[in-house]
Order: structure tokens, then C-alpha cells, then sequence
């Protein structure tokens, strides 16, 4: 160092500093994409090793796509089994809040002879099912 300048001594991250100020953003748009090609390189590399150890995992148990839960038999989606479901529900957030264990009482809409009743919400109940089947119609059973 110089004694002769005044002020803070020049460290080397001052250096860096000054040489970064110095390229363009051309060279550092290629140094990014350089970086990027690298990454994917690495990201393929590790995905080839992992894909490896499933596969000698799967090899060494005897497992089917089925005991992974990947199996798209019975109109699945291919969960795996095991996974999360979303729960209904209000939004996280929202501002209505379900009373526990409170239902609001609805007004039946549809009656057959024997009293049974339903509100119109939900599964229509066996009785109405049937009755359907048998060839009646649903206006038939509806609460004038």
C-alpha cells in the first residue's frame, strides 16, 4: 500500500468490486448463461443417479408400479399413495369460519309416500334411487 493516499486502505474485495463495475451486461448475460448450462448439466447428472437407485431399489424389493402407487388402473389419477389430499373447506384466509359440529336445517324438497324426505343436497337417498330406477320421475315426489 501507499502511505502517500489518504483515506481507507484498498482491500481486495474493493478490487472485485471496481472489476465487476468494469464488465458489461453482455459479458454477464453469458456468464449466466454459462452458469445455467452448467446447472442443468449437474441437475441431469443427479437425476440419472437417482433414476439408478430407484430403479435398483425397485429391482432388489420386487415392487410393481401398483405398490408404488403409480398404477392407472380404475380411472386413478396416478397418486401415490400415501399423498396429501386437499381438504374441503373454507380458504385459508377467508372469512366465513364452519360453526363445529352445526348444520343449518334445510326444508325438504321431495317426499314419497312412506315420509321420507330430501332436501335436494347432496346423494339422492336409496329411497329416491329406487324409485327412479323403477321408471318414476323425480317431479313426482316434489314438496308443492
Amino acid at each position: 500500500m501507499r502511505n502517500d493516499v489518504k483515506g481507507p486502505p484498498i482491500g481486495e474485495s474493493t478490487f472485485r468490486t471496481m472489476a465487476m463495475a468494469k464488465k458489461t451486461l453482455e459479458q454477464v448475460l453469458k456468464q449466466i448463461e454459462d452458469l445455467q448450462s452448467v446447472a442443468d448439466n449437474l441437475r441431469r447428472k443427479e437425476i440419472g443417479e437417482v433414476i439408478e437407485r430407484i430403479r435398483q431399489a425397485v429391482v432388489h424389493y420386487g415392487l410393481t408400479a401398483a405398490d408404488l402407487g403409480l398404477a392407472r388402473g380404475g380411472g386413478g389419477k396416478g397418486r401415490v399413495a400415501g399423498a396429501a389430499r386437499k381438504k374441503p373447506g373454507p380458504k385459508p384466509g377467508s372469512k366465513r369460519k364452519a360453526a363445529a359440529g352445526k348444520t343449518r336445517k334445510v326444508a325438504p324438497k321431495y317426499r314419497d309416500e312412506k315420509g321420507n324426505t330430501w332436501a335436494g343436497r347432496g346423494q339422492r337417498p336409496i329411497w329416491l334411487r329406487e324409485a327412479l330406477a323403477a321408471g318414476r320421475r323425480i317431479e313426482e315426489f316434489a314438496i308443492k
